[in-house]
């Protein structure tokens, strides 16, 4: 077996698992979670990962390696007024409607017809909050925060998956050495700890409604079309049901949704990676291993985390979500057409915007649709 294969699934779990962690984290403590549901979130999402992936790369003879949702943790970390319970009912919720667009066609279809500049203008009003909370962050402790900045763009110019790995490992090195972190946390393996879901509409529509659609337009159908882009033929029906069966057994752990991987399976699948497609497949047994020791150690993590600076976390979370920010500005305003619906799309989510209780990422959603649907009538009729 090539060298190339188990150093190219740990490669896409450390980038995929270090860059986001802010995030997650974030997410967790946006909804009120305690420290103890917080790692617990942490390991049941890398436990769900690492069977997810291991068993259909196996099944499939393909590098099919799963993710958790980081435009869902962007969400839900953007979200207010929700507690850790309604979040879990709603991560179930969530779960019931990606198994149910798995095992139906037509709902996959349904979801694509939504137009790519409307879904992605409604997550880059998501995450605009938090990019720019990472430059507001300078004023707190700008020697740590500018140096870091200055890193990320360096380390981009040359290697982009890596750079916020390098902000994240440098800036805590940079914070513990010159006396920014608080009493290291003893290490401690990893446990689980039940949460009892709490059902409410507004959840049900602030939260499950948004981050079922983010999942599916920016990380399932994302992930089905890098598979296809490196020759594979992906089961995308039985793909999104598992995931959504993991996220169901994972919810009451505190465990938001995880997904068909993009960013990191396209680690997984190149070329570079092994010059036969077939042989591919087994960088997903290896990215599972790696979210199995992340699951064991996620509780010292979350711990780890937990007394570093807060601007240093919201810098990672923020420069995190820069090269998704572009990327969906750029599909938002790519057709002219579109442009007024998806710029309504992104301000109403960008506000902050709460009406009955439910959030702003399923308003704008709504605004830009109904400018949409009345831009495509006024063309109906030539008006």
């Amino acid at each position: 077996m090539r060298l190339s294969i188990p150093v190219s699934g740990f490669v896409a779990a450390i980038v995929g698992f270090g860059g986001t962690l802010a995030l997650v984290i974030a997410a967790a403590q946006a909804v009120g979670a305690n420290q103890a549901q917080t790692a617990s979130a942490v390991t049941a999402l890398c436990l769900a990962m690492a069977l997810e992936t291991a068993v259909l790369s196996w099944r499939f003879r393909m590098p099919i390696v799963t993710a958790w949702s980081t435009p869902g943790a962007a969400l839900i970390a953007a979200s207010t007024g929700f507690s850790v319970n309604e979040a879990v009912g709603a991560f179930l919720l969530t779960a019931l409607l990606l198994i149910a667009t798995g095992l139906f066609k037509p709902l996959t279809r349904l979801i694509a017809r939504i137009p790519a500049s409307i879904a992605s203008a409604m997550l880059a009003g998501i995450v605009v909050g938090l990019v720019t909370r990472a430059f507001s962050a300078i004023p707190t402790d700008p020697v740590l925060i500018l140096g870091l900045i200055a890193v990320f763009f360096l380390v981009r110019l040359w290697n982009p998956a890596m750079s916020v790995l390098a902000i994240l490992v440098g800036g805590s090195l940079l914070a513990f050495f010159t006396g920014r972190v608080g009493v290291l946390p003893t290490p401690e393996l990893s446990t689980l700890t039940l949460i009892t879901p709490a059902f409410s509409w507004q959840a049900a529509i602030g939260i499950s409604l948004p981050l079922y659609l983010v999942t599916m337009a920016s990380q399932n159908l994302s992930g089905v079309a890098v598979l296809r882009a490196a020759g594979y033929e992906p089961p995308a029906g039985p793909a999104i049901a598992a995931t959504g069966l993991m996220s169901l057994l994972t919810a009451p752990f505190g465990a938001l949704t995880t997904c068909l991987a993009a960013i990191s399976a396209a680690i997984c699948t190149g070329a570079d990676v092994h010059p036969d497609p077939a042989e591919r497949w087994k960088t997903g047994l290896f990215y599972a291993l790696s979210y199995l020791v992340f699951a064991i150690f996620g509780a010292s993590l979350v711990a780890l985390f937990a007394v570093l600076p807060t601007s240093f976390i919201a810098l990672v979370a923020g420069l995190a979500l820069l090269a998704s920010l572009a990327n969906a500005l750029t599909i938002a305003m790519r057709e002219e057409g579109h442009r007024t619906a998806a710029i309504t799309a992104f301000a109403v989510t960008a506000s902050g915007l709460v009406l009955g209780g439910i959030g702003a990422a399923f308003w704008g959603l709504l605004a830009g649709l109904v400018v949409h649907g009345l831009e495509t009538w006024k063309t109906s009729r030539n008006i």
